[in-house]
């Protein structure tokens, strides 16, 4: 189980990075979503994957948020 939530923790924190630097516009939003990034890559390397994965969820639901609203 901890080697599949690490492969989708790294598969989407990838993603997210690239993402993010798609992203022009600055905004105290775009802090938000590069401090989950930032948590997501912390908690990887603590091993700790619930909250590693939790952290990049959150990164890319903010990002999609934002799109969405035409905030980005």
């Amino acid at each position: 189980m901890d080697h599949k939530l690490r492969e989708e923790t790294e598969k989407w924190l990838i993603k997210a990075k690239e993402k993010r630097t798609q992203l022009k516009k600055e905004s105290a939003y775009m802090k938000n979503i590069d401090a989950y990034i930032s948590d997501s890559e912390y908690f990887l390397k603590k091993g700790d994957l619930i909250r590693a994965f939790e952290a990049v969820v959150w990164a890319w639901a903010w990002m999609e948020i934002l799109e969405e609203l035409k905030q980005l």
